[in-house]
Formats: C-alpha cells, structure tokens, sequence
C-alpha cells in the first residue's frame, strides 16, 4: 500500500416502503451528481431486503457539502416522506485498505 492516503466512508444503509414511487430515478440522478462533487472517489452498492449504499470522500468537508447539496437534500427530505421505513448513517475513516482478485485461470 505504497503511498496510501486515508480517506473517508460514508455508509448508508436502508430498508424501503413499497413501490418505487421515482426511487430508481432519483437515485441514478444521485449518483451522477454525487460524482460530480469536489472530493467523491467512488461508490458501492447493494440492495435485497435491507440496502447499502457506501460513498467515498477525500475529506469530511466534501461530505458536508455533499449532505447541504441542494438536490440532495431534495432527495433526503423525498427519502423520509416517501421511501425509507428506516435508514442508518455511518461516517469511518479508512485507515488502510486491500483487495482480493482472482486471475483467470
């Protein structure tokens, strides 16, 4: 891990009301957007009965401004009303990191 540089997970986990009711949309639109952002690195997620969705950021400042982003906050305030029963957030410095790839044999 040569020259790694710490940097910072956003972990959002959820579980959804019935019906989609522009989910799928909105959260495409997100994730465009959020890759538009000063300081965001990338982004993983799942979903089956409970959803996962874990962004990347360089710092905690670039998460800030990505939480008060406007059409984020749109979809945060959409989020409450009308698609989570429940959500939980957890911000985590990545300290280090690996990876595991199997070649092809």
């Amino acid at each position: 891990m040569k020259n790694f540089k710490p940097y910072y997970a956003v972990i959002f986990t959820s579980t959804r009301t019935e019906g989609d009711n522009g989910y799928s949309e909105m959260a495409e639109l997100m994730e465009t957007l959020a890759k538009t952002q000063t300081g965001f690195i990338s982004i993983d997620s799942a979903r089956n009965k409970v959803g996962i969705t874990v962004s990347y950021w360089e710092n905690l400042e670039a998460i800030q401004l990505w939480k008060q982003q406007t059409d984020h906050v749109i979809a945060q305030q959409k989020g409450i009303k009308d698609w989570y029963s429940w959500y939980n957030v957890k911000i985590c410095k990545v300290e280090r990191e690996y990876t595991f790839k199997r070649m092809q044999e």
